[in-house]
């Protein structure tokens, strides 16, 4: 079942508000469970998490900045 264009702004809003911070603290604590590993190792380590966040959740964010599909045209609504 495909979400609608409302539900994924929805959706997409509350990942980036709530979401986006438990994973932030979660990457962290995860790195932080280990010694410290060089520089360039943990800049690969958070390079790596921060793209790995998005391949499940790439079909919510696809056209969300884009205007609603299903709206009719300014033409055809009417004035409130």
């Amino acid at each position: 079942m495909a979400l609608s264009y409302k539900t994924r702004r929805r959706l997409s809003l509350l990942v980036l508000v709530v979401g986006m911070p438990l994973y932030i603290v979660a990457a962290v604590t995860l790195v932080g469970l280990f010694d410290r590993p060089t520089f360039w190792l943990e800049l690969v380590i958070y390079v790596a998490l921060g793209i790995v966040w998005i391949l499940p959740l790439k079909p919510i964010f696809i056209g969300v900045g884009q205007p609603d599909p299903d709206a009719k045209p300014q033409d055809e609504q009417k004035p409130d």
